[in-house]
């Protein structure tokens, strides 16, 4: 069982949040989400409790990210490429990607994906 007390590497904290590791270091340089400590070697390491809260409070900054992610995933299904659906959400490819990743099945490559 995990407890809010954990330490999280940057890799486990990023895919918490859905992002790259870049993006969590980042934020990480502009204080919006600081690491707990940082080892002995230099490495950032996060609380679990933190990367929770930073994910909840972004998804009540964007309260409608949840629902466009929901219909992202609908017109997946129904056979939209990603470079389609990341279009009319004019949103970057490697972004989609990783938010369909996060929510369905992508289907292997072979003109639909």
């Amino acid at each position: 069982m995990s407890s809010d007390d954990d330490l999280l590497t940057p890799r486990e904290a990023a895919r918490m949040l859905g992002v790259r590791v870049a993006t969590l270091g980042s934020w990480a340089r502009v204080g919006a989400l600081e690491p707990a400590i940082r080892t002995a070697g230099g490495h950032r390491r996060y609380r679990r409790a933190d990367v929770r809260a930073y994910g909840e409070a972004a998804s009540i900054a964007d309260p409608g990210r949840e629902r466009r992610e929901q219909d992202a995933v609908r017109l997946y299904g129904q056979g939209w490429s990603i470079r389609q659906v990341a279009d009319r959400f004019d949103c970057g490819y490697g972004a989609m990607r990783r938010i369909l990743m996060r929510r369905t099945t992508l289907r292997g490559r072979g003109g639909n994906g």
